[in-house]
């Protein structure tokens, strides 16, 4: 019997990554981004606030998930073998490095770094404190703010916040010893300027630790130190616990803050005796504890960021922008006449938004539909969508309320076009709606006509500027015909699966994948060759990676651009040796997905919102669809994809051990892919 086989049936836990650890590394990429002094040093604090931010989510969702499978008596294996308790225990020998790792990469690297360009942080003990600016602001804009709260001993221990930062004070008051707490201010910036001194700054908390005395008065301060509690985000949202979805999505939003912790991050400077009732008093083991060396909460490194420090960021990048799209009224001639690819951020999302504020405007133009998922707190899209509904035009949207932290963003975009008179839905009980699609009916002489956009990100001009996404304009009458099926689908009451030229899940897309990879598998068996590109975010369903080693084995020569997780081995002998994995970690992040194959001399080329997850294709609406122009396939061949396995500056190759190793120039300068693309548009032969 065959690896595949093996694997197929079970057996071979060996053949695959642990999709937790497999994360974990990913992020320890985003950490040596920071720590790599080959990227601007404003740069490098933005990668590990994106650390720090990544790996709270990460306790907040995935952590949390195990914990209530362990508590559950949940004993089902993982594809590679591990119980939720074995997870969780791998996870904090990684994690717990991980993040000290982090803070040294702070204090020691960053911190010096920028005080030798110029940008200073100073320390709790530093006299800038003592400023009369500053007792003067903490008496009038900081001390109403605080509540100090009695921890221990007390009857009930008092809310911690999620995320929140808070000061731990040991208090001595006639030979009796107390800890106490005092939330700093999230309303207030964290970081502030002293007086007459440029680019100077002093810490939120340090100001409010040095004028405890006014918080305690009488009370004797022995000691001070930061902590944070990460409390479970992952609060199900289940329509038969609220009248509608609307309500259960609120009920969501409140639910999150009260959710169980998981996870306590303390200052190393509180005794171990203080951290260990912290702990108990939030019912967590010493293993959901992290002592830190320094500075918790990294959100002050976006203040920093936003210094106006052009010398300490990534040069500027103009997206192009074809002339010809900029045009009255010529978009829908451009489209009708061939498909359109765009590639941001090197196009300009502009192109997305012209074509819906082109619908709006032009009055021929009589429906538009569209998904939203994640779009911003300001969106032309959505205001686009809001004026065609103010001009008579029949608008519908799916605007999906479960996308994880963004609920508050889209019930407020949801209200405002039901508002406007746009038919609004809301998405299903049990699966979210990932697809971006946007369907513009237009009445012309000849008929009604049907255009779409398929895109591979969301409709959101800010994500624009940093994700690598591609999208499809088109007025193929059956993919257009598909689209608007597919939203009759999203909207109404339909039970179909089929489709002509779109995959979709969960209907036929895993199906459909599998199928041209067995394809591809007998085309190798019969000609001796084959070749199989992907380009995702995650790999990580066993069916799909199984037919990726079956293909391996006969000769099919498989190359994967995989940015996050990956569980399936590359490399490994017998099973997997003609596989090779890259992840690009860069200025910009990957987000794009393209599947390549290369189908005989007939290239198969698909674009869309799916990654290869279990989640994605069998609880989630997701949609590829098909690149048929030579040109288009040419340039995803060519200028995408073969880059991506060229680049020797923002790569790194997974080992068959799951490790991944940093590709090395050979010689100054490498070769970026993200740099090769900012001169090389998908649109610029127009």
């Amino acid at each position: 019997m065959s690896a595949v086989g093996e694997i197929g049936s079970g057996s071979s836990a060996r053949n695959y990554i642990n999709r937790e650890l497999s994360w974990l590394q990913f992020n320890s990429r985003v950490l040596e981004e920071a720590e790599n002094e080959h990227n601007p040093l404003l740069e490098r604090l933005k990668f590990l606030a994106i650390f720090e931010s990544n790996l709270d989510e990460f306790f907040m969702v995935r952590v949390s998930g195990l914990i209530e499978q362990e508590e559950g008596g949940v004993h089902e294996l993982t594809p590679d073998g591990l119980t939720p308790t074995a997870q969780l225990a791998e996870i904090a020998k990684v994690a717990v490095p991980l993040r000290a790792r982090a803070a040294r990469a702070w204090e020691s690297r960053l911190k010096p770094e920028l005080a030798a360009r110029g940008i200073k942080v100073l320390e709790a003990n530093d006299s800038a404190l003592d400023h009369p600016h500053f007792s003067e602001f903490f008496q009038q804009a900081v001390f109403p703010l605080c509540t100090p709260l009695i921890l221990d001993p007390t009857e009930k221990f008092p809310f911690i916040s999620n995320r929140s930062l808070n000061l731990a004070v040991v208090l001595v008051d006639e030979q009796e010893t107390r800890l106490a707490r005092v939330k700093v201010p999230p309303n207030l910036p964290r970081l502030l300027p002293v007086p007459g001194e440029k680019s100077t700054f002093v810490f939120l908390e340090d100001l409010v630790a040095r004028h405890l005395s006014r918080l305690f008065p009488g009370v004797v301060v022995t000691g001070t130190a930061l902590f944070r509690v990460i409390r479970d985000a992952d609060v199900e949202i289940k329509e038969i616990e609220a009248a509608d979805l609307i309500s259960a999505v609120e009920q969501t939003l409140r639910l999150r803050r009260f959710g169980d912790p998981v996870l306590l991050e303390v200052q190393s400077c509180l005794d171990p005796g203080w951290s260990d009732r912290l702990r108990s008093h939030l019912a967590l083991d010493e293993p959901d504890t992290m002592v830190v060396d320094g500075r918790l909460g990294y959100d002050f490194l976006w203040e920093l960021h936003r210094l106006d420090r052009p010398d300490l960021k990534f040069s500027s990048h103009v997206p192009y922008f074809a002339p010809s799209l900029a045009e009255e009224g010529s978009v829908f001639e451009l489209i009708k006449g061939r498909d359109l690819l765009v590639h941001h951020p090197y196009d300009s999302f502009r192109s997305v938004e012209n074509f819906v504020d082109a619908a709006a405007e032009d009055p021929h133009v009589i429906g538009v539909k569209a998904t939203l998922y994640r779009v911003g707190a300001k969106s032309p899209i959505v205001q686009s969508l809001l004026s065609a509904a103010e001009a008579g035009k029949q608008v519908a949207a799916m605007v999906e309320l479960k996308a994880r932290f963004d609920e508050s963003n889209n019930l407020v975009w949801s209200r405002a076009l039901e508002r406007a008179g746009v038919h609004v839905t809301s998405g299903f009980r049990e699966t979210k709606v990932h697809c971006k699609l946007c369907l513009i009916v237009r009445q012309e002489p000849h008929g009604v006509q049907t255009y779409a956009h398929i895109g591979t990100g969301n409709y959101n001009p800010e994500t624009a500027k940093t994700y690598t996404d591609l999208g499809l304009f088109t007025a193929d009458p059956e993919i257009c015909q598909d689209v608007t099926e597919l939203f009759n689908f999203l909207t109404g009451y339909s039970k179909q699966s089929a489709y002509r030229k779109l995959l979709v899940a969960p209907h036929n897309l895993r199906e459909e994948i599998i199928d041209r990879i067995e394809r591809e598998t007998e085309i190798c068996r019969s000609s001796g060759t084959g070749r199989i590109d992907f380009k995702l975010n995650s790999l990580v369903d066993p069916e799909v990676i199984d037919a990726l080693y079956e293909a391996s084995q006969v000769g099919v020569q498989i190359r994967l651009a995989v940015r996050g997780i990956c569980c399936l081995r590359p490399g490994a002998v017998g099973l997997s040796d003609n596989i090779q994995v890259v992840s690009i970690v860069g200025r910009f992040l990957e987000h794009s997905r393209i599947y390549y194959f290369e189908n005989g001399d007939k290239p198969d080329v698909w674009i869309g919102s799916a990654d290869m997850m279990r989640r994605n294709l069998d609880r989630r609406i997701e949609v590829l669809v098909p690149v048929t122009d030579a040109e288009h396939i040419k340039y995803l061949r060519d200028d995408v994809l073969e880059p991506h396995f060229r680049d020797d500056t923002n790569s790194w190759r997974l080992k068959a051990d799951g490790s991944y190793e940093r590709s090395r120039p050979s010689k100054e300068p490498g070769f970026s892919l993200q740099t090769y693309l900012m001169s090389h548009p998908a649109t610029l032969p127009l």
